[in-house]
């Protein structure tokens, strides 16, 4: 992970930011398992499955875009929407392992809806 070289001034922002790093140092993801990341903005939810060894995003599931969850935003109803779609997207990639990097966020609401409903779709996180 790249660090960043200037001050960050939010002091949740750093917090958040000194937790991913302590996080991302012992978490990896490989081909057969790779890693599970969230990114989380006030509107939109948005997850990647990234292969650390290759460097390389296999699956991405957001709330906006093109090809984005219709109707899905920020919130819990949201995050099972889009842990549902992740896990049909892993098992159309024959991928029924993965690990969870939680990107530094505390493990509650919509983290943690987001993980359940993966869990839920026969996924092991």
């Amino acid at each position: 992970m790249r660090k960043v070289f200037k001050k960050i001034q939010d002091k949740s922002d750093l917090q958040r930011y000194r937790r991913r790093l302590v996080i991302r140092k012992t978490i990896s993801g490989t081909a057969v398992r790779p890693r599970i990341c969230p990114v989380k903005s006030n509107k939109h939810l948005s997850v990647q499955l990234i292969d650390d060894v290759t460097g390389s995003t296999i699956v991405a599931v957001n709330t906006f875009g093109k090809n984005g969850l219709a109707g899905a935003r920020n919130n819990k109803e949201g995050a099972k929407a889009v842990g549902k779609k992740l896990a049909e997207a892993m098992k159309s990639k024959n991928i029924s392992t993965a690990v969870f990097d939680r990107a530094g966020y505390k493990y509650t609401g919509v983290i943690a809806a987001l993980v359940d409903s993966v869990r839920e779709n026969g996924i092991q996180v």
